[in-house]
C-alpha cells in the first residue's frame, strides 16, 4: 500500500499526551484508540510509552490499512480491529482484556475521509453521495436523499445539522428528485444553497456544511452510537485510567457532556452526612468544562479550530474525588461536598 490519502495532522496531540500520561504509566496499561484513524495519535501513545499495549478501533477499512503499516514496528503491542468503538466490551472481550487504562475519542471526520473526494464527505467537490465511514456496508447518503419522506429528511436536518432553513432545502430536494436521482455531492451542495436566502449565505461558511453533516451522522448513526459507546467505555475504565474526548459540534459535545459529568456526583441522599457504599462519585474531571484549541495549534493545523476536549479519570480504590488534582484546568466541587440538584459544577459551564 502507497502513501496515506489525507493530510494528517494529530488533533491536540501534546495536550491529549499528557492528559493520559499517568494512566499510560500504570502497570499492564492498555491503550485504546477509539477512532484510530490513519495512527497519528497512537504511534505517539506507542513511541512514548513503550510499555503500553494498543487496542485501535476503526470502522473505516482504508484507514485500519493505513495505521497497520503506520504502525507495523510495534505489531507486537498493537490490535488494530475493524469495529466501531460502542462495539469495545465485545472487543476487550475477544482480546481477553478486563479493562483499560488509557483511552481516546477523536470524533468527527478523518482527515482521510475529508481529503478525499470519492468518500463524498466534502461539499467543496464532485463526487458519490456516499459518506459512509465503512464502505464494507450501510446506507449512502444517496439513499437518504432519494428515498427518505420529506418529514423526515427536514427531521434530520434540523435535529443533526442544526439548519433553520431545512423546509427550504428538503423541498428543493424533493422538487429535483422528482425530475431525476441525486447522485452528486456538487448538485446537493448547490440545491443547498439555492435554497438558502442570500443575507444568510453571506455568514457562516458554505451554506451546505450543516446539510452535510446532517446527512453523514444519519448514515453512519453517530450520535446514537456514541451515547451508549461513552459508557460502555466508562464502566470497562481501570481504576486510576483516564478517557479524553475531543468533539467538534455541538451535538456530539453535549452527549460526552452530559456522560462525564453524571458520574462525577454522588446519587446518595444529600443529607447524610456520610457517603452511602456505591453511590459516590466514580470520576473526577481533569479539565474545566470542555477546553479549545489554543492559538498557535490552530495556526499550526486548522482543522483543530473547533474541537472541544474533555477529559476524566476513574476514582480509584480509597481515592477522593480531588485526589492528585491537575490545577488550574482540574474542577473539582471546592470540598463543598455533594452538589445539590439544579447546583452546577465548574466543570459543567456553558460549552
Amino acid at each position: 500500500m502507497g502513501e496515506p490519502r489525507g493530510t494528517h495532522v494529530p488533533v491536540l496531540l501534546e495536550r491529549c499526551l499528557e492528559l493520559l500520561a499517568p494512566a499510560l504509566e500504570l502497570p499492564g496499561a492498555v491503550h485504546v484508540d477509539f477512532t484510530l484513524g490513519l495512527g497519528g495519535h497512537a504511534e505517539a501513545v506507542l513511541e512514548r510509552h513503550p510499555d503500553a499495549v494498543l487496542i485501535g478501533l476503526d470502522r473505516d477499512t482504508e484507514a485500519l490499512a493505513h495505521s497497520r503499516q503506520r504502525l507495523a514496528r510495534f505489531r507486537a503491542r498493537t490490535h488494530l480491529v475493524h469495529a466501531v468503538y460502542d462495539e469495545l466490551p465485545q472487543v476487550l472481550a475477544d482480546l481477553g482484556y478486563e479493562r483499560f487504562h488509557s483511552g481516546l475519542f477523536d470524533l468527527g471526520v478523518s482527515s482521510l475521509q475529508l481529503d478525499e473526494a470519492d468518500r463524498g464527505f466534502a461539499y467543496a467537490q464532485d463526487a458519490p453521495l456516499d459518506m459512509r465511514m465503512d464502505q464494507t456496508g450501510g446506507i449512502t447518503a444517496e439513499e437518504v436523499v432519494n428515498s427518505y419522506e420529506p418529514g423526515d429528511l427536514v427531521r434530520i436536518l434540523r435535529q443533526y445539522g442544526e439548519e433553520k432553513f431545512a423546509p427550504r432545502v428538503v423541498s428543493a430536494i424533493v422538487r429535483e428528485r422528482a425530475k431525476g436521482r441525486i447522485t452528486s455531492t456538487a448538485r446537493l451542495a448547490e440545491l443547498v444553497k439555492e435554497s438558502i436566502p442570500a443575507a444568510a449565505r453571506r455568514t457562516g461558511g458554505n451554506p451546505a456544511k450543516r446539510t452535510f453533516q446532517a446527512l453523514r451522522i444519519e448514515v453512519n448513526g453517530e450520535l446514537a452510537t456514541l451515547e451508549s459507546a461513552v459508557p460502555a467505555a466508562l464502566d470497562a475504565l481501570a481504576p486510576k485510567g483516564r478517557l479524553v474526548v475531543m468533539s467538534y459540534q455541538s451535538l456530539e459535545d453535549r452527549i460526552v457532556k452530559r456522560a462525564l459529568t453524571a458520574r462525577t456526583r454522588s446519587t446518595g441522599p444529600i443529607d447524610l452526612p456520610v457517603e452511602l457504599p456505591g453511590t459516590g462519585p466514580t470520576l473526577r474531571l481533569l479539565t474545566r468544562g470542555s477546553e479549545p484549541p489554543t492559538d498557535e495549534e490552530v495556526e499550526a493545523n486548522p482543522r483543530a479550530a473547533s474541537v472541544k476536549l474533555r477529559a476524566v479519570e476513574r476514582i480509584g480504590q480509597n481515592q477522593a474525588p480531588e485526589a492528585g488534582r491537575e490545577w488550574p484546568r482540574l474542577s473539582t466541587h471546592g470540598g463543598r461536598g455533594r452538589l445539590r440538584p439544579g447546583e452546577r459544577d465548574e466543570g459543567e459551564g456553558k460549552a
